[in-house]
């Protein structure tokens, strides 16, 4: 089984992104799963196209993207993605939609068509802080999430907490939940490892 990983470079004030050094980490196999990795740019613009042109390149046979939730301390399944970009800073090519469709004769919402309830009921089995969401936000990861999930090959978009070296806290990553005042705050060594085991347990179970 051949699975493509796909996370995000860092955007706005940040110089990291927590699902972007989560992918860079992971092996190129795991369970007997082939892997390939990928990195996508923070733009309403490029992130589809680019997302296209892995999946030509690769064909695999199961999608898995991951994005970072500023406001999120739990690994969050994302069961839908909305037909909807309003960005609430600039992305990285400096495009600021509001109230845009992602596909203007679009569904309103389309569902992750790998199950997001199974596998956020296998990583709280595992010991992990897991959730089930159905709110992607509508910045760039519910973007590539909705792209992804109108794909032929089965996808899942997850969220992980916006972990930051020594602990720091990001300077962005409320694009997911913006109400929440600051965002989640972690010792990003040790819970950045639990991460990739996290996606590593996520691929080992397709």
């Amino acid at each position: 089984m051949h699975i493509l990983v796909t996370g995000f470079e860092p955007f706005g004030t940040d110089d990291f992104n927590a699902s972007g050094a989560v992918v860079s980490a992971l092996p190129a196999n795991v369970a007997g799963r082939r892997l390939s990795t990928a990195i996508l740019p923070v733009s309403f613009d490029r992130s589809g196209e680019t997302l296209c042109a892995l999946l030509v390149e690769h064909r695999p046979d199961a999608l898995i993207c991951l994005g970072e939730a500023g406001g999120r301390a739990a690994i969050t399944p994302e069961a839908l993605a909305v037909n909807e970009d309003h960005a609430r800073i600039p992305d990285n090519d400096g495009a600021q939609p509001r109230a845009e469709a992602i596909i203007s004769d679009g569904p309103l919402s389309l569902p992750s068509g790998l199950d997001a309830q199974r596998i956020t009921a296998l990583l709280a089995a595992a010991g992990f802080a897991a959730q089930v969401s159905e709110d992607a936000g509508s910045f760039v990861c519910n973007h590539v999430a909705y792209l992804a999930y109108g794909q032929p090959v089965p996808a899942l978009f997850i969220h992980v907490p916006a972990l930051r070296p020594d602990g720091r806290e990001p300077g962005v990553g409320r694009e997911t939940d913006p109400r929440l005042a600051s965002p989640a705050t972690h010792d990003a060594n040790g819970d950045l490892r639990q991460l990739c085991a996290a996606v590593e347990l996520v691929v080992a179970n397709l």
